[in-house]
């Protein structure tokens, strides 16, 4: 399928008559269905709205809402005039929320709830925001406009014009970054940077209207914007599932043929199964022996072919079948993006008969540079490479891509973008890997993030720490040890998991319990196995807390933010350095 503009992948969707196109819940949590006629309505009247607040051609409109329906509308509508779609993630503080307003120049900012509302009125002289339409409220909320009136504004008789006019080097989107080595940069991306990369995309994968997916990936992330792109343009139902704590119901009432997320629900997936089998013999012994008979069967698997041997048959009746029963049983692909997966993660799903697609990419990037296809799947890399764009490894190992899906630059940073990007076109990822003879590319770590002991040895921390978060005892996992004489690793318990093994009791003293250190021990003699003398981890500390999204430490693509970990902890690391400081 060849893409121009992303205005072409609304014309496909909009194109459907009374098919389904979308599925959407109420507030009891019944879904419903959206046709094609019907998100083309409301993106011609919502479009119309935007004219008359005369939004033109460039113009920035901010979108801040969790995954729903009109989510799409929105940005359909935003690009369909020719204007620029700013997503901000709902979970950002205030402070952030108006910086990143500010710095964008967004004019109008459509928002999902009454709170999100009051966020952005709360900084509007700030910010220049003029108008605020909200989703949904539950009681009158003074100056804002509602959603339903926008949307239901006549449409132009020049929209289809106006949609048409738009080209591929116009400006579709500014995506600012999730700031894991610093302050947060917008992200320019053209409709044709997004264009050329879905243009790709959709010739790998035999989607179709058959197929079905539950959108609960934050849009406001590359990722997530990209693969609902990818299933309107392949005919794909896409149900929009806002709620973390409705995630699984919506898996067995959508019975979804593909599931999408980052490497810490997998992680969570897994923690669950081998939980609820440990409190039996019987079914530990038997979740054992099917992981086994997987192992042996992966090399078929890979090859994208059902194993026929009796006792994989029977494995797969007595376990996998189960494990693919809590995504509603329906899931024939898996994907994961956002963060590197980890090799012990992704055997551990094959074995148990999901083998889980792993793409790798940046927002830079639109996103995707590669990814493992059925039938060509390699667990450790991140797939082969996109045709369409040139990939080189530097001399210190760092990967370089040049090609139409590389972004426009940073906004209004033009010494960022310089330093991105060099005089010849090639984007510096910062990240380190390799490229096999076959095409397959190995993200090893981010250079930024490459530690360096005092020994002159370069250690990258993600797969030690992936090895780690293989434990379901282990929340997360910082190794730290640059500039240092040894690797000490910072983590945060599962303390869900403790309590489950009836290890009970204050926080504070949790962490400092011989009982429970012993047991962190041991998954530390278990990761050191694995490891090269210079990598081993010589110390620990176990911290009171739990690092997430609300607290600073994790991005809303689940990913370790160093900076702050480092900022937060600093007393910590530097009492497993004896005050080296």
């Amino acid at each position: 399928m060849k893409l121009t503009t992303l205005n072409d992948v609304l014309l496909v969707a909009g194109s459907k008559g009374e098919a389904t196109v979308a599925m959407r819940q109420d507030a009891g949590g019944a879904w419903h269905s959206i046709t094609s006629s019907e998100l083309m309505g409301h993106v011609r009247g919502l479009a119309a709205w935007l004219r008359a607040q005369g939004v033109a051609k460039g113009d920035r409109v901010a979108l801040i809402a969790e995954n729903r329906w009109e989510w799409a509308v929105t940005d359909f509508a935003t690009m369909a005039v020719g204007a620029v779609g700013v997503p901000l993630f709902p979970t950002l503080t205030a402070d952030q929320t108006a910086a990143q307003l500010r710095d964008s120049g967004a004019k109008i900012c459509v928002v999902s709830t009454a709170e999100l509302a009051k966020k952005v009125l709360g900084s509007r002289e700030a910010t220049g925001v003029k108008t605020v339409v909200v989703m949904e409220v539950k009681e009158p909320l003074a100056g804002v406009v509602m959603f339903a009136d926008a949307a239901s504004t006549a449409p132009n008789a020049d929209f289809d014009t106006l949609l048409k006019s738009v080209g591929p080097d116009d400006l579709a989107t500014i995506i600012y970054t999730s700031g894991t080595t610093g302050d947060a940069k917008g992200v320019m991306l053209t409709h044709g940077n997004i264009a050329s990369n879905l243009t790709m995309t959709t010739g790998l994968f035999n989607f179709s209207a058959n197929d079905s997916c539950v959108s609960f990936l934050p849009l406001s992330h590359v990722t997530a914007r990209h693969i609902d792109y990818l299933f309107y343009a392949l005919d794909v139902t896409v149900a929009y599932c806002g709620k973390v704590e409705r995630l699984l119901p919506a898996f067995q009432a959508v019975k979804p043929t593909i599931f999408v997320a980052v490497p810490r629900l997998y992680e969570r997936i897994r923690h669950s199964v081998e939980q609820k089998s440990a409190a039996s013999p019987v079914k530990k012994k038997i979740l054992g022996w099917a992981i086994g008979v997987g192992r042996k069967s992966q090399k078929t698997l890979l090859a994208g072919k059902t194993p026929g041997s009796l006792s994989w048959k029977l494995a797969n009746k007595l376990v996998y079948s189960k494990v693919k029963a809590a995504f509603g049983g329906r899931v024939g692909t898996f994907v994961s993006g956002g963060a590197p997966l980890g090799i012990d993660l992704a055997n551990w799903f094959a074995d148990a008969g999901i083998p889980i697609l792993e793409g790798y990419g940046l927002t830079e990037t639109s996103p995707v540079i590669s990814v493992n296809l059925p039938g060509r799947h390699k667990i450790g890399t991140t797939g082969p490479t996109m045709k369409n764009i040139e990939c080189r490894i530097a001399e210190d190992g760092e990967l370089e891509v040049r090609g139409p899906s590389i972004f426009k630059g940073y906004w209004q940073k033009p010494e960022a973008t310089a330093d991105a990007i060099d005089p010849e076109g090639w984007f510096h990822t910062g990240d380190v890997g390799n490229i096999d003879a076959e095409g397959f590319l190995t993200i090893t770590d981010r250079k930024r993030e490459l530690i360096k002991t005092t020994n002159g040895k370069f250690i990258a921390p993600q797969p030690i720490e992936n090895r780690l978060k293989v434990s379901s005892l282990i929340g997360y996992a910082a190794l730290q040890g640059d500039g240092r004489k040894f690797i000490s690793v910072l983590m945060t318990p599962n303390f869900a998991t403790l309590e489950a093994q009836g290890i009970k009791g204050e926080r504070e003293a949790l962490v400092k319990d011989a009982t429970v250190l012993a047991l962190y021990q041991a998954e530390i003699e278990r990761v050191n196995a694995t490891l090269a003398p210079f990598e081993k981890i010589k110390k620990f500390r176990l911290l009171p807390v739990e690092w997430g999204i609300d607290t600073g430490e994790v991005t809303p693509s689940m990913k370790l933010k160093r900076r702050i970990v480092a900022q937060k902890h600093a007393s910590d690391i530097a009492s497993m350095y004896g005050g080296e400081d």
